[in-house]
């Protein structure tokens, strides 16, 4: 019976915690990263059982060897989109995903006997600024910038998987951590009093509590018919007005005044180091095909899971 995973990309929050629960289930993890003992130093979780083998992101090399009769590979490869859209900016997270997949389908291709399943992250950018609109697995595309970065990889995965592998693309809402990511941050301003809503506050807002991407992603490897597309966010779509002053309510904070659209870029471009379409842009979306499929949300509204997530910090 094949018992090891693949995690490419593992060494990130969301990485961190898949292999945990890998581990935990008795699955062999390897790690491939670019700096073994560097990660090996700063995150203790990634010590044994897990095995960090060396890659560079692009070529292959020893680590391809790995793939060989492996249950699973998982990848979550990517520069953070969490920085100003500069050119250079948007070169580095376009090519640093596509590179990823090229070089793993490349190893893919040689094994005699290749993963039985290839899980691909993606985002719920997928689908662009979808104004008021639910969006499904179904929508179409959008036209800005993220959502060419999702197009584009995930072309680049279906044609790097293998027939004799099947394919999962897992496109992410906004993952809401105790730990990491958005809610750290938003969680801040709100104990400031800084928590009203964005611009108009009516962009959607696709979030999902890590304890349901972690199960997510353990489904997508062990139910052999998950194959395709799945939007991974809660059912409850919200707005970010709705979602900040759910925020306050959980942090017991009173009602705050939105933040201008004009403000909101000046703090993200030079205080928060980020572009403001990641804050004045959004889609409210529904992650219809896992409904479908049975999967249960541990937390599928959203003020539970911000109460949770307080309680964590």
């Amino acid at each position: 019976m094949r018992s090891k995973v693949i995690l490419a990309g593992g060494s990130g929050l969301l990485g961190r915690a898949v292999a945990q629960d890998l581990v935990k289930m008795g699955w062999d993890v390897v790690v491939l990263t670019r700096q073994p003992q560097q990660q090996l130093a700063i995150n203790p979780i990634l010590a044994a059982p897990v095995r960090l083998v060396y890659w560079d992101g692009a070529e292959n090399g020893p680590w391809a060897a790995e793939l060989e009769g492996a249950a699973a590979l998982v990848n979550l490869v990517g520069r953070s989109i969490n920085c100003v859209f500069t050119p250079k900016h948007r070169h580095e997270i376009l090519h640093s995903r596509l590179r990823a997949v090229a070089a793993l389908g490349r190893a893919v291709a040689e094994c005699a006997q290749p993963p039985a399943v290839w899980v691909q992250a993606s985002a719920v950018g997928y689908y662009g600024f979808a104004g008021a609109g639910h969006c499904d697995e179904a929508s179409p595309v959008g036209t800005d910038f993220l959502a060419e970065v999702c197009r584009q990889w995930e072309t680049a995965f279906q044609a790097a998987c293998p027939a004799k592998t099947r394919p999962v693309i897992l496109r992410l809402g906004v993952v809401l951590d105790a730990h990491g990511g958005a809610y750290p941050l938003l969680a801040r301003l709100t104990q400031f009093f800084l928590g009203g809503a964005a611009g108009a506050g009516t962009q959607g807002f696709a979030w999902v509590h890590q304890q349901d991407v972690r199960r997510v992603f353990q489904q997508a490897i062990l139910r052999p018919e998950l194959m395709g597309v799945y939007n991974v966010c809660a059912p409850s779509g919200v707005t970010n007005a709705l979602f900040m002053a759910t925020l306050r309510q959980s942090w017991q904070r009173p009602w705050t005044p939105p933040a201008p659209a004009f403000l909101v870029k000046l703090a993200a471009r030079y205080l928060m180091k980020t572009d403001s379409t990641l804050i004045l842009g959004g889609r409210v979306c529904v992650p219809r095909r896992l409904l479908a499929a049975g999967f249960q949300f541990d937390f599928p509204d959203l003020a539970p899971a911000l109460r949770h997530l307080a309680r964590s910090e």
